[in-house]
C-alpha cells in the first residue's frame, strides 16, 4: 500500500460497484443477489437486487480503521449471497477476499474486477465482482442497527426508496443504465477537483481505468485523480451488459515516469511504468575473525525479506551478487547485510544502512561504486572485519535489475531459480535441405543367388535427425541392368545452424513384407554442403556407398565394385523457412543474410502486466494462484519476461525493441504459469507450463510513431466453451524510418523469389512448418532457462492444420461476408429492374446510357467512386489493433460436441458410438458440399456441350445464331447494342413475363455428364 500521513480519521471505503454472470439459485433461472462485507468484526450488506444476475449497486460502504499502519496485513472478505424470501435464509454465491496491501488513497481508487471464489470444494460458483476500495478522510460511518443477528449500514436503508425508483425507471428504460454510469463516470472527476486544490498526481504504480471504445467515435483517456474515461461517440459502460467482457480496453497507464517525473530512463523505457527497487550489491568481505576453515555467507535483511548469498570458503570470500526489494513490499526503515557462517545463525558482523540516505541512481549514469564498509559485533562495537558493497535505489532500468536476487522469489527452491528471470533468446536460422536421389549404380544384394531368385526391389531412404523420407521401388526397365535402379526424386529437410545434423543415406532391397534389408549407405556431414542463393542447379555427384554385411574378404571384394549413387545435395537459402502459419508470419526474409534488405522501422513493446488472472494452480496456504509470465515472439528473436509468483494481477514492466523488415508482419504475445517454481512439480518428467492466453498485433495496422496502450483480454478456448483469463496490458509503438521504403514495401512479393521461381506445394509447406517448429522447440528447449516445447508449439500454432467444426463454420461465413457485397449490389440493381422506387431506376437508366455514350468515363467514374469511399470512410477508421474476435470465431455459439471434437487427439481416442456420430454429422456437411460442387461442374458442362455437338440440335441452334450474330455485331456499332440491350434488360415489370427467358431456357436445356455417374 502507499505511504499515508495518519491522522486517525482514515475510513476504509469499499464501493460495492456490480457484478456479472452470477450462479442462478433461486429454483427459477434467477438470483436476489446482496453483498455483505466483513473488516475488523465489522460487517455491512448492500441493497437487495431483485431477479437480476448482472446486479449494479453502486453502494459504498464504510468501516473504521483501528490502525493504519496495520492495513496492508488486513483481510477484506466480500462474500455474494442469494436472499431466499420465503425460507427467510440466503444461498451462497461466491467470495472475494482482497488483500490490505492493494488498497489505494483516495483520488486514485479504480474499479477492480475479482474472480468470484469458491467457499468449498463442492460450491457451484460463477461470475465476477467488481469493487473500489480506498482509504478516504472524509466519508463517515453510517449507523449501524441490528435486524435478525445481522448488522446492516444505516446507508443501506436510507437509499432504498432511491434505488427503488431506479429500478423502475430501469424497468421502463433499459438504456437508462448505460447513461446512469456514464453520468457517475463523467461526475466523480468533478467532484474531486471541486474538493483538492491541487490534482492529485496518480501512483506510477497503478493500472489507470478503462474505457471500452466500440464505437468509431475517438476515446479519451482516463484523467488524473481516478476518474474513469468515456469514450467519446462510441463509449458504453462497463458493466451495461455482459457482450463487453470480451471488448478491447484503451488504458491511460503512467509510461515513463508520467509528465513530472521525466528522467534519462524515459529514452530506453518509455513505454512502461517505472517500478523502484532497493540494489543491493554484495561484492566480498575481508578481515574476518573466523575459525574452523568452514564456508561463509552474507545474509541481507531488509524487514521479513531475507536473501542469502552463495556458499563461499573463508580464504577467499567473494560473493558479487546483488539483490533487489521492490519498493512496494518494503516493510523497513533500514536494512541489514550480516556476514555469517554458513553452518551457525550466529553472525560474525553486521553492517545497516537507514533507507532514508540511500542514494537514488539514473541511468545510463555509471554503477555506483562499491566501498569498504567495517562491521559491528554481537554488541555493536566495531570489528575487525570490513564488507564491500553497494546500495542505491533505481528502476527496472538498471542493469542489475536482470541478474539480481528478486525479494518475492524467497520461496522458490534452487533448481527453480533459474526459471524465473527474463531472457532473451534467438531462434536458429532455419534452411531448407534439397537431395535429389536420381539413380544408383554396381548395386551388390545382400543375399547370394537373390538376382537368381527375384527382382529386386530398391528403394532409397533418406534421413536427417528425425525426419525420414523415402524414394518408390525402382521400376523395371529395358534399357538398365538390375543393379541399377533409377528413381530421380526430390526431398526437402529442415536444418538450423550450427548444423550438427549428419545427411544419411541408405540403400534398402524389400526381401519380404515389412522386412527391409540394407545394402548399401551413405553419410555425409551437413557442414560439406554447398549453399545456394538462386535457381542455378549444382552439378550432380556420385558418391560410393558403404556394405555392411558380410566378413571382411567380402567387404574387400564390394568395395573392389564400388558400388554408387548419384546425388544432387544443396542448401537452399533463398527459401523463408516457414516455422508460422503464413497468414500471421512474424518474418518473411529469405534464410542467406546477404539477400536481407535493410529494416524499415523499429517495434518497441512495454509489457506492463495483467490484471484478473484466473487461478492455475492451488498453493498451501495461499489458495489459488499462478506464478505467471510473458513470452513475445517476433522474427528470430523471442522475450520472456520475468516470473511474477503468487500474483493474480502481475506487474513485469519490461520494454523490447525488434527491428522490422516488413510492415506486413504480427508479433505474438503469450502468457503462461510457470510450472518450475514447484519443487514437487519440477520432480516430474511430464511437467508443463500451462497456457493462460494469448494476442496477435498486426504491424500494417498501427500508426507509425503513435503509442498504443490497450488492456487485451486473454480469451482460452476449453471443451466447456470460451473463458476470459484474465486481460494482458500492453503499450505498443511501432516506429518508421523512412516512409517511403515501408511504402515501397506493399508493392513487392510478400515472400522471396524463390518461393514463385521454385515453387512448393502446400503440402510440402505445410509438412516442412512442422519440421521447422520440431527444430525450433528442440533448440530453444535446451537453452538455460529452458523455452518449452508446448510455449513453442502454442506460440507457432502448430494445431492450426487440425479439422475443427467450429473453424468450418467461421472461414464460411467470413467468405459469406466477402461476397455480401456482391450480393447486395446484384440486390441493389435489381431493385432497379423492379422500378420500386421510379425516380431511382429512372436516374440509374439516364446514368446507363450516359455511359454507354462516353465508355471513356467507365473506368475513371469507377476509381473515383472507390477513392472517394476510401476517403469518406477514413472518419470511420479503426481506431484501436484488432484483437481475438469471440463472434468472428464462433466460441460463444459452438455445440459442446463440437468443442470436444476439436480437443480431441490425433488419432482419436474417444468411443466408437461418438466417433461413428461425428463421422455421421461429417458425411451429411460433406454431402452438401459434394451437391454444390456437382452443380458448379453442371453449370460449366453445359458450356462445353454448346460446340461439343454432344446435343446436335442445341448445338445447330447455337452455331447458327453466331453466325446471324456476329454479322448484325458487325452491321450495327457495339454502343447500341449494349444500349438496346441495356433498356430491354431494365424494362420495367408490366412489360416482362414471369418466365424464365428464351436464352436461360435454352442454356437450361443443355446436356451434362452427371447422367453418366454411377
Amino acid at each position: 500500500m502507499n505511504s499515508m500521513v495518519t491522522t486517525g480519521k482514515e475510513k476504509l471505503v469499499v464501493e460495492v460497484v456490480a457484478a456479472h454472470n452470477l450462479m442462478p439459485k433461486d429454483g427459477e433461472g434467477s438470483s436476489s443477489p446482496f453483498v455483505e462485507v466483513e473488516f475488523e468484526n465489522q460487517r455491512h450488506r448492500t441493497q437487495v437486487k431483485r431477479k437480476d444476475l448482472n446486479p449494479i449497486w453502486n453502494e459504498k460502504l464504510v468501516f473504521h480503521i483501528k490502525d493504519v499502519a496495520d492495513l496492508p496485513y488486513r483481510t477484506i472478505e466480500v462474500n455474494v449471497f442469494n436472499e431466499r424470501r420465503s425460507s427467510n435464509s440466503r444461498n451462497f454465491l461466491g467470495q472475494v477476499r482482497v488483500s490490505g496491501s492493494s488498497i489505494a488513497k483516495e483520488g486514485e481508487e479504480a474499479p477492480q474486477m475479482y474472480t468470484l471464489d469458491k467457499r468449498s470444494l463442492f460450491s457451484h460458483i460463477r461470475g465476477e465482482i467488481t469493487l473500489k476500495l480506498y482509504v478516504s478522510t472524509r466519508e463517515k460511518v453510517k449507523e449501524v442497527g441490528i435486524a435478525n443477528g445481522m448488522m446492516i449500514s444505516g446507508s443501506a436503508s436510507v437509499s432504498s426508496s432511491g434505488f427503488s425508483k431506479k429500478r423502475k425507471m430501469q424497468q421502463q428504460n433499459p438504456a437508462l443504465v448505460v447513461q446512469q454510469q456514464q453520468l457517475v463516470q463523467e461526475n466523480k472527476p468533478t467532484l474531486q477537483s471541486q474538493n483538492h486544490a491541487k490534482p492529485v498526481q496518480p501512483n506510477p504504480g497503478e493500472l489507470k481505468p478503462v474505457v471500452i471504445t466500440t464505437g468509431p467515435g475517438p476515446a479519451v483517456g482516463g484523467v488524473a485523480g481516478g476518474g474513469a474515461g468515456v469514450a467519446g461517440g462510441g463509449g458504453v459502460s462497463l458493466f451495461s451488459n455482459g457482450s463487453n467482457e470480451f471488448s478491447l480496453k484503451e488504458t491511460s497507464p503512467h509510461l515513463g515516469g508520467g509528465p513530472s517525473n521525466k528522467d534519462k530512463t524515459s529514452s530506453t523505457y518509455d513505454l512502461v511504468e517505472q517500478m523502484q527497487y532497493l540494489y543491493v550489491r554484495v561484492a566480498k568481505a575481508r578481515d574476518i575473525s573466523f575459525f574452523g576453515g568452514g564456508e561463509i555467507v552474507a545474509e541481507v535483511k531488509l524487514g521479513n525479506y531475507r536473501g542469502v548469498t552463495k556458499r563461499v570458503g573463508s580464504n577467499h570470500v567473494d560473493w558479487n551478487q546483488v539483490f533487489a526489494f521492490s519498493k512496494d513490499c518494503i516493510q523497513s526503515s533500514m536494512v541489514e547485510i550480516f556476514v555469517k557462517d554458513g553452518n551457525k545463525d550466529d553472525f560474525l558482523g553486521r553492517v545497516w544502512f537507514d533507507l532514508n540516505e540511500v542514494p537514488r541512481r539514473v541511468p545510463p549514469d555509471s554503477q555506483l561504486a562499491s566501498q569498504w564498509y567495517r562491521m559491528e559485533d554481537k554488541k555493536g562495537d566495531k570489528s575487525k572485519g570490513e564488507v564491500m558493497l553497494s546500495i542505491w535505489f533505481g528502476t527496472q532500468a538498471d542493469e542489475a535489475f536482470a541478474e539480481a536476487w528478486h525479494s518475492k522469489a524467497a520461496n522458490v527452491h534452487f533448481d527453480g531459480l533459474c526459471s524465473i528471470n527474463s531472457k532473451v533468446y534467438l531462434s536458429p536460422k532455419l534452411w531448407y535441405l534439397r537431395v535429389s536421389v536420381i539413380e544408383a549404380q554396381d548395386v551388390v544384394l545382400g543375399e547370394k543367388g537373390s538376382t537368381l531368385m527375384r527382382y529386386p526391389e530398391l528403394s532409397a531412404k533418406v534421413q536427417v535427425g528425425n525426419q525420414v523420407s523415402r524414394t518408390r521401388i525402382s521400376a523395371a526397365s529395358p534399357n538398365r541392368s538390375l543393379s541399377n535402379p533409377f528413381w530421380n526424386e526430390d526431398f526437402l529437410f529442415v536444418v538450423a545452424e550450427p548444423f550438427e545434423d549428419y545427411l544419411l543415406v541408405s540403400l534398402e532391397d524389400r526381401v519380404g513384407p515389412g522386412r527391409d534389408e540394407i545394402v548399401g549407405r551413405l553419410l555425409l556431414p551437413v557442414t560439406v554442403i554447398e549453399r545456394r542463393t538462386d535457381d542455378k542447379q549444382f552439378v550432380s555427384r556420385w558418391f560410393n556407398l558403404d556394405n555392411h554385411f558380410g566378413n571382411s574378404a567380402e567387404t574387400k571384394l564390394v568395395t573392389r565394385f564400388g558400388s554408387r549413387i548419384h546425388l544432387r545435395v544443396s542448401l537452399d537459402g533463398g527459401y523463408h523457412v516457414l516455422d508460422e502459419a503464413t497468414m500471421y508470419s512474424s518474418d518473411v526474409r529469405p534464410t542467406a543474410k546477404q539477400l536481407w534488405k535493410p529494416h524499415i522501422g523499429v517495434l518497441e513493446m512495454g509489457i506492463l502486466g495483467a490484471t484478473g488472472l484466473m487461478p492455475v494452480k492451488i498453493k498451501e496456504g495461499k489458495g489459488g494462484t499462478s506464478d505467471t509470465y510473458c513470452v513475445a515472439k517476433y522474427g528470430q528473436k523471442w522475450v520472456r519476461t520475468r516470473t511474477v509468483l503468487d500474483s493474480l494481477s502481475p506487474k513485469w514492466n519490461e520494454q523490447y525493441t525488434w527491428e522490422v523488415f516488413d510492415p506486413c508482419t504480427v508479433i505474438t504475445i503469450g502468457v503462461f504459469d510457470n510450472c518450475r517454481t514447484d519443487k514437487n512439480i519440477i520432480t516430474n518428467a511430464g511437467a508443463r507450463d500451462s497456457r493462460i492466453g494469448k494476442v496477435r498485433i498486426r504491424l500494417s495496422t498501427l500508426q507509425s510513431d503513435r503509442v498504443y496502450s490497450h488492456s487485451y483480454p486473454l480469451l482460452m478456448l476449453h471443451t466447456s466453451g470460451v473463458k476470459k483469463m484474465g486481460e494482458l496490458h500492453l503499450a505498443v509503438r511501432f516506429s518508421c524510418v523512412n516512409m517511403g521504403n515501408m511504402l515501397h514495401m506493399y508493392t513487392l512479393p510478400l515472400l522471396p523469389k524463390m518461393h514463385y521461381i521454385q515453387p512448393l506445394s502446400v503440402n510440402q509447406l505445410e509438412s516442412l512448418r512442422y519440421q521447422a517448429m520440431n527444430v525450433v522447440a528442440s533448440r530453444l528447449s535446451r537453452a538455460e532457462p529452458p523455452l518449452g516445447r508446448e510455449v513453442v508449439e502454442y506460440m507457432l500454432d502448430h494445431d492450426s492444420h487440425m479439422w475443427s467444426m467450429r473453424r468450418s463454420k467461421a472461414n464460411f461465413f467470413r467468405l459469406m461476408s466477402v461476397i455480401s457485397g456482391v450480393v447486395a449490389m446484384s440486390r441493389w440493381v435489381e431493385s432497379m429492374r423492379n422500378w420500386t422506387k421510379p425516380v431511382y431506376s429512372s436516374l440509374f437508366v439516364a446514368t446507363f446510357l450516359l455511359l454507354v455514350a462516353l465508355p471513356e468515363f467507365i473506368i475513371p467514374a469507377m476509381l473515383l467512386y472507390m477513392a472517394t469511399m476510401g476517403l469518406w470512410r477514413y472518419r470511420f477508421r479503426p481506431r484501436n489493433p484488432s484483437h481475438m474476435d469471440t463472434r468472428l470465431s464462433h466460441a460463444e455459439s459452438v455445440y459442446p460436441d463440437e468443442l470436444d471434437e476439436e480437443f480431441d487427439s490425433f488419432p482419436t481416442s474417444r468411443s466408437a458410438d461418438v466417433v461413428r456420430m461425428r463421422y455421421d454429422r461429417l458425411r451429411s456437411v460433406a454431402g452438401r458440399i459434394q451437391t454444390v460442387v456437382g452443380d458448379m461442374a453442371t453449370q460449366g458442362e453445359r458450356f462445353q456441350a454448346l460446340l461439343s455437338w454432344r446435343d446436335p440440335r442445341a448445338t445447330f441452334l447455337f452455331v447458327i445464331f453466331c453466325l446471324f450474330a456476329a454479322v448484325g455485331f458487325y452491321a450495327v456499332p457495339v454502343k447500341v447494342v449494349v444500349a438496346l440491350w441495356g433498356l430491354y434488360a431494365l424494362r420495367p415489370p408490366r412489360f416482362r413475363s414471369k418466365l424464365p427467358s428464351r436464352a436461360l431456357s435454352f442454356f437450361r436445356r443443355l446436356p451434362t455428364k452427371a447422367d453418366s455417374l454411377l
